[in-house]
C-alpha cells in the first residue's frame, strides 16, 4: 500500500523507473510489433472486403439467389436513369457503407483488445525470460570479498543467459582464488616481516636493559640488528620484484636468453664453488622480447635455487634452445627426491622445502610471475633420481612485432608427475 500511495502521489517516478527497465522496453517492443503488424493485416483485409463489396454489387447477387433475373447488373429490372433505379443504387450504396463502417469499428475494437492481450502476455513472457537475469543481479549484489564462494549455478537450457551465468561463476571462481592467494600472501608476508622485527626488538631491549653492557656486547647487538635489517631489505626487494613482475607495463627489448644465462652463471660461480656444485651448460642462441631486468632476475632465481637446494658436491645443468617458435630455458639440479605434491607447493609464495636453507620461498613465485608476464609458462618436474628440473617456455622473438602482456592473463605453472 505504501508503494501504491507513492506511485499515486508521484506518477513520474514510476515512469522514470519504468523507462529504465529492460522488461518494459521488451514489452513495448513486442506490443508495438504486434500492433503494427496486426493493423497492417486488418487494413489489407478491410481494403479487400471494400473492393469486393463495391465491385460485385451484393443486391444483384441477393436477387439472383431469390430467383429474380435483372436485365443488367445495374438496373435490377428498372430502366437505367429512372427514379427506381436511382433509389436501388442509393440503397445499395448505403448498405455497403454501413457494412464497411461496422466492419471498421469491429476491426479497431478487435485490434485494441488483441494488442492489450499481447502487451500483458509480453510483460509476463519478458518477466519469465528475464528471471535468470534477476538471479544473476541478486547474486552479484550479495557477493563481496567475504563470500566469493557463492555461485549462481543457473539451471535451464544452454542459452545466452546460461552462458552469462556460467561466465560469471567462472569469474567468481578466479576472483575467489585470487583473493585467497592474496590473503595467504599478506599473512605470510606479515609473518616473515614480524620475525626479524621481533629479533631486532629483542636485541635492543636486551642491550638497553643491561646498564653495564660492554662495548663488545653493544657491537654484537648492532651487528645482529644490521644482519636482520639486511634480511628485511632482501625480503622487501623480493616482494617488490614479485609485484613488479605481476604488474609489468610491457617494456621490452630483444634479448638473447643464452647470453643472460651465461652472465648469471658467471655472477653466481663463487657461490657454486662454495657449495662444490658443478655447473654444466649447453647454451644455444635463444632470442626473446622481454624486460631485461625481469628476465635476468628470473634466470638468476632459477640458478640460485638450483645451488641452494642441492647436495654438497652436486651438479647443476643450465640449457637454452629454440624449438617450434618457443624458447626453452631448462635448469636442473641434483639433490634429495621431491614429491610431486611438495613440488606443486613450491610455486606458491613463502613455500620452502626446508627451513634450514636460507631464503624466503619467493624464488619460484617470482619465476612464475615473470614467465606469465612474458606470455610464457613454467613447468616443475621432480626428478626420480632426486632434485628438480624447471623448464620455462617463452615465445620466440618475432622481428618487428610489438610485445604486449595479454590483459587479465593468469600466471601458469605446472607440475609434471
Amino acid at each position: 500500500m505504501g508503494r501504491l500511495r507513492r506511485i499515486l502521489r508521484d506518477p513520474g517516478s514510476l515512469r522514470g523507473r519504468a523507462r529504465r527497465t529492460i522488461r518494459l522496453r521488451l514489452t513495448a517492443l513486442y506490443g508495438s510489433v504486434f500492433l503494427f503488424s496486426s493493423a497492417a493485416l486488418l487494413t489489407v483485409g478491410y481494403l479487400v472486403v471494400r473492393s469486393t463489396l463495391r465491385t460485385h454489387h451484393p443486391l444483384n447477387d441477393a436477387l439472383r439467389r431469390l430467383g429474380f433475373h435483372p436485365h443488367s447488373e445495374y438496373d435490377l429490372g428498372f430502366r437505367p436513369g429512372t427514379h427506381n433505379a436511382k433509389l436501388v443504387h442509393a440503397v445499395e450504396f448505403n448498405l455497403i457503407n454501413g457494412t464497411l463502417h461496422r466492419l471498421l469499428i469491429e476491426y479497431v475494437i478487435a485490434l485494441l483488445v488483441a494488442t492489450a492481450i499481447a502487451v500483458v502476455t509480453g510483460w509476463l513472457l519478458a518477466g519469465r525470460a528475464l528471471a535468470p537475469l534477476r538471479k544473476i543481479t541478486a547474486t552479484a549484489r550479495r557477493v563481496s570479498g567475504e563470500n566469493l564462494g557463492e555461485r549462481i549455478a543457473l539451471q535451464g537450457p544452454s542459452d545466452e543467459l546460461k552462458e552469462l551465468a556460467n561466465t560469471f561463476d567462472r569469474m567468481l571462481e578466479r576472483l575467489d582464488g585470487a583473493f585467497e592467494s592474496q590473503r595467504h600472501f599478506v599473512a605470510n608476508s606479515s609473518h616473515e616481516l614480524r620475525t626479524p622485527l621481533a629479533i631486532m626488538r629483542t636485541e635492543i631491549d636486551v642491550a638497553l636493559g643491561d646498564p653495564d653492557a660492554s662495548v663488545a656486547e653493544l657491537r654484537a647487538m648492532g651487528e645482529a640488528v644490521r644482519d636482520t635489517v639486511d634480511r628485511c631489505e632482501s625480503l622487501i626487494a623480493s616482494l617488490l620484484v614479485l609485484a613488479r613482475s605481476e604488474a609489468t607495463t610491457g617494456h621490452e627489448e630483444p634479448l638473447d636468453l643464452a647470453e643472460l644465462a651465461g652472465d648469471c652463471i658467471t655472477d653466481l660461480s663463487a657461490r657454486a664453488q662454495e657449495a662444490a656444485v658443478e655447473i654444466r651448460t649447453d647454451l644455444q642462441e635463444a632470442w626473446i622480447d622481454g624486460d631485461p631486468s625481469l628476465i635476468e632476475r628470473m634466470v638468476a632465481n632459477l640458478i640460485d635455487n638450483g645451488i641452494r637446494h642441492n647436495e654438497h658436491g652436486g651438479w647443476l645443468s643450465v640449457t637454452t634452445e629454440t624449438r617450434e617458435r618457443r624458447v626453452l630455458l631448462r635448469v636442473a639440479n641434483g639433490g634429495e627426491r621431491i614429491a610431486p605434491e611438495a613440488a606443486a607447493e613450491l610455486a606458491e609464495p613463502f613455500r620452502r622445502l626446508s627451513r634450514s636453507v636460507q631464503g624466503f620461498g619467493l624464488g619460484l613465485s617470482i619465476v612464475q610471475a615473470i614467465a606469465s608476464a612474458h606470455r610464457g609458462d613454467a613447468v616443475l618436474d621432480p626428478r626420480s633420481e632426486g632434485g628438480l628440473e624447471v623448464t620455462v617456455a617463452l615465445p620466440v622473438r618475432a622481428a618487428g612485432a610489438a610485445w604486449l602482456r595479454p590483459s587479465g592473463r593468469e600466471p601458469v605453472i605446472r607440475v609434471r608427475t
